[in-house]
């Protein structure tokens, strides 16, 4: 299917114009006006993923994210939401709404957004959503080893690299699951040209809010001092949340040691040694 046909079959307007943003991301001017991203995923259960996603994190009170237009299959289309620049009060408003976002709560750690499916994706990488109620157990083996292991197979890790990673102590403040992004690296905050941040490309699931705050400052947030600051006045954040930092960072790191190789894998062997 073309990315044309596929905005035409998921909003029922035919599409005028095609532009490729990416490997599998389309603008597609719609006959009415209107413009519409379209993704194409990897598999149905990838786009449905998404889809629920999108759906879940949809809180008034949140970041603003692109209305769903439509999926079926491995076909997803969204309102297209123009591009801006970062300012220090879109920062502050983002950690305020984001701090809103993660009170709205989730059913269980690692719970999937209604809907959507417990074998879920994050960027290229699988990502199992298995509910827990305890997140210490939950992160240790869902998010930490599971991904270990697959930097195993990837070539990135040794198996002796891997148990140093998993044997690292997982402790947060007791703190009932959030509603996260679940992906919330810098290119996933879209700073628009309404002058606010929206969400974009979630893996939405039930987790501890510090994941989502560790993943920002992972890889460069503009402003970020900013949002910091706004999501501890609005939602102050539990003693000793910074230290804990490399903790959450082992997640998004051993999913790009799986996929991209031992840079990354270096780095979270780093991180696991500085909670030793």
């Amino acid at each position: 299917m073309t990315p044309a046909r596929a905005a035409r079959e998921l909003t029922g307007v035919p599409g005028a114009g095609v532009r490729r943003l990416g490997d599998a991301v389309w603008e597609v001017d719609l006959a009415d006006g209107d413009v519409v991203v379209v993704k194409r995923h990897g598999s149905p259960g990838a786009a449905a993923a998404e889809a629920a996603s999108l759906r879940w994190l949809a809180e008034p009170a949140g970041p603003p994210v692109p209305r769903l237009r439509g999926s079926r299959g491995p076909w997803l289309a969204m309102e297209r939401v123009a591009p801006g620049r970062p300012s220090p009060a879109a920062a502050e408003e983002f950690g305020r709404r984001l701090a809103a976002l993660h009170a709205t709560g989730a059913p269980a750690f690692g719970a999937p957004p209604p809907g959507g499916p417990n074998e879920a994706s994050i960027g290229l990488a699988p990502m199992p959503d298995v509910p827990s109620d305890d997140w210490a157990e939950w992160f240790a083996e869902h998010r930490i080893a599971y991904y270990a292991r697959l930097a195993v197979d990837a070539g990135a890790l040794t198996a002796a690299e891997a148990r140093t990673v998993e044997a690292v102590p997982v402790r947060a403040p007791d703190e009932p699951p959030a509603r996260l992004h679940g992906d919330l690296w810098n290119g996933n905050v879209h700073w628009a040209a309404d002058g606010r941040a929206w969400l974009v490309d979630p893996a939405a699931h039930g987790g501890h809010r510090e994941s989502d705050l560790a993943m920002l400052a992972l890889f460069g947030c503009p402003h970020l001092d900013r949002v910091l600051a706004a999501y501890d006045e609005a939602a102050p954040l539990a003693d000793g949340w910074r230290d804990r930092v490399p903790l959450h960072q082992l997640f998004p790191l051993l999913v790009h040691a799986a996929l991209f190789g031992r840079g990354y894998a270096r780095q979270a062997l780093a991180a696991a040694r500085s909670l030793r």
